[in-house]
C-alpha cells in the first residue's frame, strides 16, 4: 500500500514541479519586454502639406464664418465654437505629422501658437461677460465676430510663417 501512495505522489509532485516552473516562465516572460515598443508613425512631406492645407482650409471657413454669423446671432455662437474647435483639431493634427526634429527646433514657435488659440478663445468668454453685464446680445456678438476674425487672421500670418520655418510647404 505504501509502495501505490508513493507511486501516486511521485507523480502528483512531479506535476506540481512542473505547472509551478510553467507559472514561473510565464510570469517571468510578462516582465521581460520582448516586443519593441511601436515606432512612432513615420510622417512625410506630403502627409505635412496636407495637413497644413487642413489648418489653413478651416481657419478659412472659421474667419468666413464669422463674416457670417452675425446675421445668425441666435445660433451663431455655436457655429463659432464648432469651427474654432475645428482648428483647434486641424492645427492638433498637423502637429502628431511633425518629425522629432521638427518639434524640437519648433518648440517655441508652437508654443506661442497654442498660446495664441488660447487667446482667440478668451473671446467666447468676453461674449458672455458682455451679455452678463446688460450689452445687448447683437452687439456682443457682433464684437466677438469682428475679434475672432481679426485675431485669427494675425495666428493664421503666424502660423504660416512658423510652417516656411519648420519647411512645412
Amino acid at each position: 500500500m505504501k509502495c501505490i501512495i508513493k507511486k501516486l505522489a511521485l507523480p502528483a509532485t512531479l506535476g506540481l514541479l512542473v505547472s509551478l516552473a510553467a507559472l514561473y516562465a510565464n510570469l517571468a516572460y510578462a516582465q521581460i519586454p520582448w516586443a519593441p515598443w511601436p515606432a512612432a508613425p513615420q510622417t512625410t512631406p506630403m502627409a505635412q502639406r496636407n495637413a497644413l492645407n487642413l489648418v489653413i482650409n478651416q481657419v478659412n471657413w472659421f474667419q468666413n464664418a464669422t463674416r457670417t454669423a452675425s446675421s445668425r446671432a441666435g445660433d451663431g455662437y455655436g457655429l463659432l465654437m464648432q469651427q474654432f474647435q475645428g482648428v483647434r483639431n486641424q492645427y492638433a493634427g498637423l502637429k502628431s505629422t511633425l518629425t522629432p526634429q521638427q518639434l524640437t527646433s519648433g518648440a517655441n514657435q508652437l508654443a506661442e501658437l497654442d498660446a495664441g488659440l488660447d487667446l482667440i478663445q478668451e473671446a467666447f468668454a468676453d461674449y458672455q461677460t458682455q451679455l452678463g453685464n446688460g450689452q445687448s446680445n447683437a452687439s456682443a456678438f457682433s464684437n466677438m465676430c469682428r475679434v475672432l476674425n481679426e485675431a485669427m487672421g494675425v495666428w493664421a500670418q503666424e502660423f504660416k510663417k512658423d510652417c516656411r520655418q519648420l519647411r512645412i510647404r
